[in-house]
Order: structure tokens, then sequence, then C-alpha cells
């Protein structure tokens, strides 16, 4: 998923969370949402450690 679009939809069920109260498929599908946009993340935090040079 586009990261853009990944964001948006954790931050619209974290926002129906708030407001009303998520499904159990709305729960799951929140917590894989926000394990992909983590493991994005820590994927692109190890390329930039990566490109760093010792002296």
């Amino acid at each position: 998923m586009e990261m853009k679009k990944l964001i948006e939809r954790i931050n619209l069920l974290y926002k129906k969370s708030k407001e009303e109260g998520l499904t159990e498929e709305e729960k799951k599908e929140q917590e894989i949402l926000r394990r992909e946009y983590i493991d994005i993340i820590k994927g692109n935090v190890k390329v930039q450690l990566n490109k760093v040079k010792k002296i």
C-alpha cells in the first residue's frame, strides 16, 4: 500500500476508534496496518544507516 494511503487509513481507524469504537475486523486491520507502517519505517532507517560511512 502507498505510504500516504496507509497513513490516511491508520488515522481514519484511529479517529473512528475514539468516536464510536471499532469492530473486531477493523481492530485487526488497524493492527496489521500499524505493523506494516512500522516495518516500512524500520526498513528505511536500515537503508539510511547502511549508507553511513565509517571514518
